[in-house]
């Protein structure tokens, strides 16, 4: 990861696009930026050191590879020298922060301790226990019944479902595997691949016609794709069955890759397609839910919006 350009205030950093791209100032009192507001209550709590030192942490990410100096966390954290040292050898001695180099040419890395706890905090939120309430709250505001698919090759497996109240139920098993070019969660999970990537996927699972409406054609699969990459999310428009159809949108972790997608689907009856796009939103809205709590880029950050 490269260092981004310099920005206007100098105890500012730009994060990288996988965080957002959102602006931090870690001046205690930048006349520019300056820290989001405060009240009594919360600063009564709060610990100034530990912020200090996550303020670190934080910069030492964006700086990428080659860390920085002493001097230049100095300067971004607006402490001491002799204070800024004994935060890095406090980090350092509990393996939260890495050194190399000597003296004037030292430079600081994040240490193996943050991934270590990165991987507990994933073991800690496997990805169905994270889905499941966005999955129920989608399906409460919306009457969908929802689903949790991950990629398995080219297809995608069912892994967690919500029905809808009422009487109908939709032929959909736990470990069902369904094809990418016709079902919304598919080609949800195309949508995050390279289009050469998704043609060449969804031609090794087959391109069958379930419908009079499916597309069978990879280019146009690759078109719509192209739309629904836009919008955040896909249409199965009677495509996997006639009288149903389905929304779909992608799901992704801290490591800014797509592992799965929900989807939401009911019975086409005479539904406009402007009411499809309202619900394809809500359920763009519940995957951006997920991603959040998995610590994944948002829609509007992957769009290059937020």
């Amino acid at each position: 990861m490269t260092r981004q350009p310099a920005v206007t205030c100098q105890d500012s950093v730009l994060t990288p696009d996988w965080l957002g791209a959102k602006l931090f100032c870690y001046a205690e009192r930048c006349p520019e930026h300056g820290k989001p507001p405060v009240t009594g209550q919360e600063q009564r709590y709060r610990l100034h050191g530990v912020e200090r030192a996550l303020d670190t942490l934080e910069l030492l990410a964006v700086a990428g590879p080659d860390g920085m100096t002493l001097t230049e966390l100095t300067e971004k954290i607006a402490v001491s020298k002799s204070s800024a040292f004994a935060l890095l050898q406090t980090l350092i001695a509990r393996g939260f922060v890495a050194d190399s180099g000597a003296r004037l040419t030292r430079r600081y890395r994040l240490g193996m301790t943050l991934a270590m706890l990165g991987d507990a905090a994933e073991a800690q939120s496997p990805l169905i226990s994270v889905a499941m309430p966005a999955m129920q709250s989608v399906t409460d505001a919306t009457g969908l019944t929802t689903r949790l698919v991950i990629p398995d090759g080219p297809f995608a497996i069912v892994t967690a479902r919500v029905d809808a109240p009422g009487t109908v139920r939709f032929a959909s098993y736990l470990g069902q595997r369904e094809y990418p070019h016709c079902t919304s969660a598919g080609k949800a999970l195309l949508t995050a691949l390279p289009p050469e990537r998704a043609r060449a996927l969804a031609m090794e699972a087959g391109m069958p016609a379930r419908t009079e409406r499916t597309i069978t054609d990879p280019a146009a699969l690759l078109r719509d794709l192209e739309l629904s990459a836009v919008r955040g999310y896909a249409i199965d428009d009677e495509e996997d069955a006639d009288g149903v159809f389905c929304v779909g949108a992608p799901v992704y972790d801290r490591t800014g890759g797509c592992v799965a997608a929900i989807s939401g689907t009911g019975l086409k009856l005479n539904r406009p397609t402007w009411r499809m796009d309202e619900l394809g939103i809500a359920i763009r809205d519940a995957a951006d839910q997920i991603t959040r709590d998995l610590g994944g880029p948002s829609f509007a950050a992957r769009a290059g919006l937020g």
